[in-house]
């Protein structure tokens, strides 16, 4: 009762501190690398890579600047690109470019803004400064617009169109545009975004935007991005030439253009879609999302948490019910099926789970539960050797403990020597002791025969009464093991000298042991029913070992010709006679036992006995 209890106390503290562990990389977003990791794979997979048909990019590339002139250029060639444009029929112009300071041409400056002057739909964009001298971090508040230190300006010159706009990047703890602040509170008011300017003034539906619903531990307006496309995606014309008037007009019909920097190494950021983006793209990315009136909806913190536990209460739970092999195909199979179910949530209906959280919280609570499972199933492994190495071989116990198949009735033709040994004048002393003294000798008498069968590498194959059965050379393999069964026997007689002389001096009663040794083919294996085996052998062998030791002198160990044969070089032998056995048609020749005058080494050296 105490061990279940101890177990059950270990298995509950132990999937506590699992929780805890969960709970703590839930709450402080520890697993958030991963997650953006798997968000940027999803959102890379689920691109249609076709753009919102009215985008269209002039960018201002390596060869624009080339054809133009040195950058930057002198502002009148922005004032054509708008004449052209607006003549063309542009739906909207939103230029992603930063004219902050006066140029050296002060009649250029006056004639582009002379230029947008004249038109409602044009865009040239502000900069709102989130930090200042002093603070160098943003604080963001839940439920509120992201607020501004102030606001950076074109020229006075050039701000003169009453669309205003703003092209701060929001970048992710690590610094990848994940998404957007559709609207930034500046002390001259809210600013939207360059994306969200130009699709208002292009006449779609913003309604859901400007009113969307705040997201969790986000602010005001925060929108997650839905990627669409990379550069390459969008219908993109060199700035050169349009300036230069060798685009048909009828191209720029109706088309909502952003006009930006697509030459290399310049104005770049890491997105999820593409490493090194030019984010005029970036803006035609949001812009694309608006007019195809899409918003990822991050499913509630709370599901995930609640998804989580669930993944580790299925995890905990499979793992004490399956076996390992099992429990590991249908742990990861539900993780992978689970990812598969946030990758085509978030494909066709834009909400967004986030199940990273939840399939590494499962995979805490397999790792955890495993390692307790694997503690008490060594533990018990380890208890269940221990004890029925006290009735069969330890080697043997080890190799059952060792499997996973269940123990197969059986056996198989293998060379063994067998040791018999039966004890004479038992019957005489144990009318003479107490019953529990009986056992006590027998206890005795049996642990220096059970200690010098397993130091030589013997099987206990048995106890029956006062006699026994040994093998050698099963279920393991034991080299020169018709050697090891001699030097058992002889050892044993050894050990039982001074036993012998304490019995006749306390009782008067002879007590002696006799052994009969043989070597020969047998059958071994599971021998028995489903409901009970015996790992034993069986055949003539067998049977001839049993007769020698019922032969054999009081205190003596007889051996066979075939065993006297493998060990004659190690072993001093007496010639012992011919005798005829039962069931055989010829005399055996059987050898005493005299002393032990070495022992077999490696390379078939042999070594002097100590």
């Amino acid at each position: 009762m105490r061990k279940n209890v101890s177990k059950t106390a270990i298995i509950v503290t132990g999937n506590t501190i699992v929780v805890l562990i969960c709970l703590i990389f839930l709450t402080f977003g520890l697993w958030k690398v991963l997650s953006d990791q798997v968000f940027d794979i999803n959102m890379k997979q689920s691109m249609t890579g076709a753009p919102h048909g009215d985008i269209l990019v002039i960018g201002i590339d390596a060869e624009s600047i080339k054809a133009v002139g040195p950058y930057p250029w002198d502002r009148k060639v922005y004032a054509q690109l708008i004449n052209q444009l607006e003549k063309a029929g542009a739906r909207v112009i939103g230029f992603d470019i930063e004219l902050y300071t006066e140029s050296n041409n002060p009649e250029s400056d006056k004639l582009l803004g002379e230029e947008i002057a004249k038109y409602k739909n044009i865009i040239f964009p502000s900069h709102a400064e989130l930090e200042n001298e002093f603070a160098r971090s943003t604080k963001v508040k839940e439920g509120e617009l992201i607020m501004a230190q102030r606001v950076q300006n074109p020229i006075p010159a050039i701000n003169k169109s009453m669309n205003k706009a703003h092209i701060n990047a929001a970048f992710d703890t690590d610094g990848v545009i994940r998404f957007n602040w559709l609207q930034i509170n500046t002390p001259e008011g809210i600013l939207p975004s360059m994306g969200l300017a130009m699709a208002q003034l292009a006449g779609a539906d913003v309604s859901k935007y400007v009113n969307m619903p705040v997201q969790q531990n986000s602010p005001k307006s925060q929108l997650t991005i839905k990627w669409d496309g990379v550069e390459k995606d969008f219908e993109t014309i060199p700035f050169s030439e349009v300036y230069k008037g060798k685009i048909p007009a009828g191209t720029f019909k109706d088309r909502i253009i952003l006009v930006g920097y697509t030459a290399p190494g310049s104005d770049e950021g890491i997105t999820p879609v593409e490493r090194h983006m030019h984010l005029v793209y970036a803006h035609a990315n949001i812009l694309n999302q608006i007019l195809n009136q899409k918003i990822i909806t991050p499913v509630s913190g709370s599901w995930t948490v609640a998804l989580a536990a669930l993944m580790i209460l299925l995890f905990g739970f499979l793992t004490w019910r399956l076996k390992a092999i099992s429990g590991i195909i249908l742990v990861f199979s539900v993780s992978i099926g689970l990812m598969i179910v946030q990758y085509l949530t978030f494909a066709y209906s834009d909400f967004y789970l986030d199940s990273v959280g939840a399939v590494l919280s499962g995979l805490v609570s397999y790792l955890g539960n495993i390692a307790m499972k694997t503690y008490f199933e060594t533990k018990q492994k380890n208890y269940i050797t221990k004890q029925f190495g006290r009735y069969i071989s330890p080697d043997l116990v080890k190799e059952i403990a060792s499997s996973d198949s269940e123990i197969q009735l059986g056996g198989i033709k293998r060379e063994l020597t067998l040791l018999f040994l039966d004890v004479s004048g038992f019957t005489p002393l144990s009318e003479k002791l107490k019953p529990e003294e009986v056992v006590d000798f027998l206890n005795m008498m049996f642990n220096l025969i059970t200690e010098r069968a397993l130091e030589n590498h013997g099987t206990i194959d048995k106890f029956i009464g006062d006699a026994a059965m040994i093998l050698y050379n099963a279920p393991l393999d034991v080299p020169n093991h018709a050697f090891y069964a001699v030097k058992t026997g002889h050892e044993i007689q050894k050990g039982m000298e001074q036993v012998r002389a304490d019995v006749e001096a306390k009782y008067g009663i002879n007590l002696s042991i006799r052994i009969g040794i043989n070597t020969g083919d047998v059958v071994v294996g599971n021998i028995g029913s489903y409901l009970r085996v015996d790992y034993t052998a069986i055949g003539d062998n067998v049977n001839t070992a049993a007769r020698i030791e019922s032969t054999a002198s009081p205190n003596q160990v007889w051996v066979s010709e075939s065993t006297y044969e493998q060990t004659k070089d190690y072993i001093e032998y007496n010639f012992a006679g011919e005798k005829l056995m039962k069931g055989k048609s010829s005399a055996l020749k059987l050898f005493e036992v005299v002393s032990i005058k070495g022992t077999p080494a490696e390379g078939g050296k042999a070594g002097k006995a100590s």
